[in-house]
């Protein structure tokens, strides 16, 4: 699924940032320490991208908000919980999905 996400030919901030997130994740499905590690740091990097170019989008705030909430400490990448904490709170009705709100609404609770 990363390799087709890859693939894409979309350049959007937005498929950036999902992209990203999904990398993070799948470090859980990777044997290998080595490759965990670079698995995240590419989707870290992917996520940070995004931001940087659409740093007023609520939606790929919240995608690094969620990375960031559920990343072990170890791996430094907590630094913008408590800024996109409340960019999402100030700015969450840019967001049309319902789906999404839910998501939201769960996160900050949490």
């Amino acid at each position: 699924m990363i390799a087709e996400l890859e693939k894409t030919k979309n350049n959007s901030a937005t498929h950036l940032a999902y992209l990203g997130g999904l990398q993070t994740i799948w470090t859980n499905h990777v044997f290998s320490p080595i490759s965990k590690l670079n698995t995240f740091k590419e989707g870290k990097k992917n996520i940070e991208q995004a931001i940087k170019n659409e740093p007023n989008n609520a939606e790929l705030r919240f995608i690094r908000l969620s990375v960031q909430k559920n990343a072990p400490s170890f791996l430094g990448y907590k630094s913008s919980i408590d800024e996109d904490t409340e960019f999402i709170k100030k700015n969450k009705n840019q967001i049309s999905s319902d789906i999404l709100h839910k998501n939201i609404e769960t996160l900050l609770i949490n």
